[in-house]
């Protein structure tokens, strides 16, 4: 969600905090700030908007200082005000803070008996204030860090920079990442690794309930009993070269026509193309052993969980139960002795997504990790990583990531359809051939943007559309209509078209687009006449399905979307593509933000 940054260095940070928040851009926020010391002091500069309203105050009102913090915020408790923006601070004590601290109101009412005004409308500024009343009790930085620390309750990530001290940041971490960057004399926060990529590879990933005291040379580590601690120091492969647009107009357009390669990485992860067989990392546990599955994860990824359930019982037979993870965790349902769960996330720190993945943990499951980060919490935490090879995904909205998902949750199906005997030897090769020949099928689907283009901007007119699929093109469907609304501010719902007579039905007119997601498999007929009822009522459709489903109903179609012939088990990876460039060009035509849509963050760390 929101992003931090802070930097030791041997010569001014300012620019070099603005860099990081930069690259934490993609996340969402609504505010921006910096703070260095000059002389001792705090000096803040804050704007609301975007990371370009900041750098124009700071060309107006520069800072100096070798030591800084910054933020950029998605707003939580408070309005997006210039106000309300990050770093909260005292004369003592300057803060950035992702999270929510859910004992805020109670701080607040202790500290202002205590004589502490408040200025701010943030949960933030209670921690401000508690560590300045530790500071004037006469603690040193570290002992009033540690005694705040103590009485917030909720999710957080916060660094703390102290007047006077021109060589110290301390931060500390409860439900929400943060990395430390080593440096030659100089020393690194980021709430990502993307934000330290260009300045270290040298990072260190604290571990729930951690906090650090960050000197130029030095990095002391304690747990949340506040002993010392030793973390690992990795090598990260990320590199700053890995998150321009290129050619693109923008990063989301540059991340959909990534697919094809992306997806051609990972499964050659997964799959030996002498053998055609999967090869999954090594287990800890029997996949033939496991007697249900559980999957768990939120928007995108649910929608790719959602495809993954078809996969699992229809072609490994096993038992799938699929869950949204903020509805999950308050379920506490009863989970089999059995079981596994399987938890997909593109960040690997979505907090609903982390806190189902300690529930199932502590009911005794095999915990499988479905991620884009596999140095992030929920990888760290799974028995099996399942990587998704996308690299950085900047967008907003998830595409790339998506689809490699898909690519992952194939390969996982067709290991645990082999392990549990359901297929073959045969079937298996037969299986991840169809898989092999996605990244080419991808890239011609490519060749389809500018009549795609065309159709968008018909589809920029509408008020309202609907998607239909059925089997697993009901997940694509439900993701279609989540791609369209949250980029381009179109009211867009997915339905299971065989749902459309119970009531859906009832919205169908010629102002009201109709997609189609129509793969050539066992449910074609069916959705055919679903088609026949919405055109039987002035419905206009937009159909993708290969070129001979199109021609089933050709001058009849408002638009038709001939995509490449393919097996109905791989079908979700291709049909994905389609509709996330009809989405895009809409939100290019209504003039929307589409990298970073109004309201939405890229990673959600709090509940």
């Amino acid at each position: 969600m929101c992003g931090i940054v802070g930097i030791i260095a041997k010569q001014p940070v300012a620019a070099e905090l603005i860099e990081g928040l930069r690259r934490l851009e993609y996340r969402g926020y609504d505010s921006a700030g910096i703070a260095t010391l000059i002389d001792g002091r705090i000096e803040r500069r804050r704007a609301e908007g975007k990371l370009g309203n900041l750098t124009a105050r700071l060309e107006r009102e520069p800072v100096q200082g070798n030591i800084g913090i910054g933020h950029t915020r998605w707003a939580t408790h408070g309005q997006p005000t210039e106000g309300n923006a990050h770093p909260i601070a005292t004369d003592k004590v300057a803060v950035v803070h992702n999270g929510i601290i859910e004992n805020f109101q109670e701080l607040r009412r202790e500290l202002t008996a205590l004589g502490h005004t408040f200025h701010t409308q943030t949960d933030t500024e209670a921690v401000v204030n508690l560590t300045t009343h530790h500071l004037g009790q006469g603690l040193t930085p570290a002992q009033a860090v540690a005694r705040t620390l103590e009485r917030l309750e909720g999710a957080f990530a916060l660094v703390f920079l102290f007047a006077g001290e021109h060589d110290l940041l301390i931060c500390a971490r409860r439900g929400s990442p943060l990395a430390i960057g080593y440096g030659d004399g100089e020393m690194f926060i980021g709430s990502d690794s993307l934000a330290l990529a260009p300045l270290t590879r040298r990072i260190t990933y604290l571990d729930e309930g951690d906090w650090a005291v960050i000197t130029s040379q030095e990095v002391k580590i304690y747990d949340r009993t506040n002993q010392r601690v030793t973390r690992d120091i990795r090598e990260t492969a990320l590199s700053g070269a890995l998150i321009g647009k290129g050619n693109h107009r923008h990063f989301m357009q540059k991340e959909i026509y990534e697919q094809p390669a992306v997806i051609g990485d990972t499964l050659q992860a997964l799959i030996n193309p002498a053998t055609r067989s999967v090869h999954l990392p090594d287990l800890p546990f029997a996949l033939g052993a496991i007697g249900k599955i559980t999957i768990i994860a939120c928007g995108t990824s649910y929608h790719a969980g959602m495809v993954a359930k078809y996969w699992l019982e229809s072609i490994a037979r096993i038992p799938v139960e699929i869950d949204i993870a903020s509805e999950f965790r308050y379920r506490a349902p009863a989970m089999p002795r059995d079981g596994a769960a399987v938890f997909i996330s593109q960040s690997g720190e979505t907090a609903d997504t982390l806190a189902a993945l300690r529930y199932c943990r502590e009911s005794g499951q095999k915990i499988v990790a479905v991620v884009n980060q596999p140095e992030s919490t929920i990888a760290r935490e799974a028995d099996i990583v399942m990587p998704t090879l996308a690299g950085p995904e900047i967008g907003v909205a998830s595409t790339k990531a998506f689809t490699t998902q898909l690519a992952v949750l194939a390969a996982l199906t067709v290991a645990v359809a082999r392990s549990r005997g359901t297929i073959d030897a045969d079937e298996e090769a037969a299986l991840a051939g169809q898989l092999a020949e996605i990244p080419s099928r991808a890239s011609e689907i490519m060749n389809h943007d500018e009549r795609i283009q065309e159709i968008a901007a018909e589809i920029a007119l509408a008020r309202d559309v609907l998607y239909l699929g059925r089997g697993t093109a009901y997940p694509l469907a439900l993701e279609g209509a989540l791609k369209l609304k949250e980029i381009s501010y179109i009211h867009a719902e997915g339905y299971a078209a065989g749902e459309m007579k119970h009531g859906p039905i009832a919205l169908i007119d010629d102002n009201v687009p109709v997609i189609v997601l129509a793969p050539p498999d066992a449910l074609f007929e069916k959705t055919l006449s679903n088609v026949e009822e919405v055109m039987a009522r002035g419905g206009r459709v937009v159909m993708i399905s290969d070129a001979a489903g199109v021609a089933r109903l050709e001058g009849r179609l408002a638009f038709g979307i001939a995509i490449p012939h393919c097996a109905p088990f791989v079908a979700p990876l291709l049909y994905a593509i389609p509709v996330q460039l009809l989405a895009y060009h809409v939100a290019v035509l209504k003039g929307t933000d589409v990298d970073q849509p109004r309201n939405l963050a890229k990673s959600v760390t709090v509940e």
